[in-house]
């Protein structure tokens, strides 16, 4: 006979709900995070809530991948195929989900200044941070690195897109920009530049020095994370932009 433990069972100081309550939402486990969206339990020997959280994540990653890079794009019916869930554990778990999704993605007021690599990632994460293929964007700020606005340059394939500096800047000039950010994603969320992204960063960085309109960054965003070419890369002492 097996014994299951239940959230009753567990002192009341390591609850989920009384967890996140004293120490914050980011000291939880995601199974605990799952529970507490759950309510109760059940499933294969009628699991905790907890229990069950864990054994969504288990199931979730049976295909060799992340379970949450799972959760993020998983359907109701999908996920009602896990025993233990249905229809309003599924919608729960899922709403839960795109909340987080259009938080992390909820689009900054024009003039924000952009004065770091995550402010710029964070204004374009709603084109380009889950997308499933690879899109090419500039940030447009003005002399103050305030924000002007975005613009979708190209949209390409699942594993590549073409960006030409002619049509980059074309767009910068236009709308009035003084200062530009670059931005690409990779769906598969490895987010270290390819030599193509160097090569491609070096010939903007010329043509900005030459329109005398400084180029600030390349950020490479994929799936919750980013990385900035001018911290993780010499281009910026190689080609100055008078920033």
């Amino acid at each position: 006979m097996s014994y299951c433990l239940r959230i009753a069972d567990i002192p009341t100081t390591e609850r989920p709900r009384e967890r996140l309550l004293a120490q914050g939402a980011k000291n939880l486990a995601t199974a605990e995070l799952i529970a507490i969206l759950l309510g109760t339990g059940q499933g294969p020997g009628k699991l905790s809530a907890v229990g069950l959280g864990q054994y969504i994540l288990q199931e979730l990653s049976q295909d060799q991948r992340d379970p949450l890079e799972v959760l993020r794009d998983i359907n109701p019916q999908e996920l009602m195929k896990i025993p233990g869930v249905g229809p309003a554990k599924a919608t729960t778990i899922l709403a839960a989900v795109e909340l987080g999704k259009r938080a992390f993605q909820s689009r900054p007021i024009e003039r924000t200044p952009i004065d770091s690599p995550t402010a710029a990632a964070a204004a374009l994460s709603h084109e380009l941070m889950w997308q499933s293929q690879e899109r090419f964007a500039v940030l447009l700020l003005d002399v103050k690195n305030c924000l002007i606005g975005t613009q979708v340059i190209t949209i390409g394939t699942a594993t590549e897109t073409l960006a030409h500096p002619r049509e980059i800047f074309r767009q910068v000039i236009r709308q009035g920009a003084t200062r530009v950010i670059v931005a690409h994603n990779h769906p598969t969320g490895n987010v270290e530049p390819s030599p193509e992204d160097i090569a491609l960063t070096e010939q903007l960085m010329k043509g900005a020095q030459f329109l005398s309109i400084p180029l600030l960054d390349h950020l490479i965003l994929g799936n919750g994370n980013h990385q900035s070419l001018r911290q993780t890369t010499t281009l910026w002492d190689e080609y100055p932009q008078g920033d």
